[in-house]
């Protein structure tokens, strides 16, 4: 069935969507969330400290990160331009399975792409803890993440983010709508993760993890000699049940040392590690190149 203006609906999104490059390890997406220059993108989307975006219109920016969370996955970026084509945001808490859903990004190189489905529901994700996720049966490429998920009227209801078997997984845009209203977290750690399911010795049943994708170089991980691919179970008091766990250990004051327990190549051996948690470095001057 047609839908009145749907065309110019997906074409206002195309243009609310940008290009994300951050370190030369390839491209994703982000959505402009206000008219001054504020870009929402995936916290893993933008691993390097260079980063660039590009507008619908070709126009390039040097983009500062103003904030970072990647317990949520998400990150905040702001370029030197006024007067951008805003995404709307929709309540994500009212979504019902059967909703048309829209995504927009730059998957494999095609810059722009639309992909169209239904939501299957809103909820925790099977193996990833009780985080909260918009399920649709979206098909998304690499190049995807950090684009929008909008519904039949163009509003963003969630920022999409990975693959679960069929179905796509999205960051609701009520909690995108937290992490922009939240203050920069209180204590630095300085990894990029993913949930995972690690394995047991046989008969057992499988245990929480989060994967280290990236340490950034300096930061209070890499001066205590984590590597990516390392998993982090939990502290030594309580074991990571979901991502948000991670979060809850840096809260607090910034000054401190966070006790992890994680494993590194065998997974019958548990190592253990004293961080000495600091504060994130200071954000950059955004400047136009």
């Amino acid at each position: 069935m047609a839908i009145p203006g749907f065309g110019e609906i997906a074409e206002q999104l195309r243009r609310s969507t940008v290009l994300v490059q951050s370190g030369g390890r390839g491209a994703g997406s982000g959505v402009i969330w206000s008219a001054d220059g504020l870009v929402v993108t995936n916290a893993h989307v933008v691993l390097g400290s260079r980063v660039k975006v590009q507008l619908w219109d070709g126009r390039d920016f040097d983009a500062a990160i103003v904030s970072r969370d990647t317990s949520r996955d998400l990150a905040q970026l702001r370029i030197g331009a006024a007067g951008l084509p805003a995404a709307s945001a929709a309540d994500s808490s009212k979504l019902r399975p059967g909703e048309l859903a829209i995504a927009i990004g730059n998957p494999l190189g095609f810059v722009g792409a639309l992909a169209t489905g239904v939501i299957h529901g809103v909820g925790p994700l099977g193996g990833l803890g009780r985080r909260t996720w918009v399920q649709a049966d979206v098909r998304l490429a690499p190049g995807n993440s950090g684009g929008p998920l909008a519904d039949a009227h163009g509003r963003v209801i969630g920022i999409n983010t990975m693959l679960a078997g069929a179905a796509m997984g999205a960051i609701p845009s009520n909690t995108v709508r937290d992490f922009l209203s939240a203050g920069p977290e209180n204590a630095w750690l300085g990894v990029t993760i993913h949930p995972a399911q690690i394995p047991r010795a046989a008969g057992s049943a499988k245990r929480f993890g989060l994967v280290v994708l990236e340490v950034e170089p300096g930061s209070p991980a890499d001066l205590a000699s984590l590597l990516p691919g390392d998993i982090l179970l939990g502290t030594e008091e309580k074991a990571f049940a979901e991502v948000a766990d991670l979060a809850s250990a840096l809260h607090g004051g910034a000054s401190r040392v966070l006790r992890l327990e994680f494993l590194r190549g065998d997974y019958s051996k548990v190592r253990r590690v004293a961080v000495q948690l600091g504060t994130a470095p200071p954000v950059r001057s955004s400047v136009a190149a």
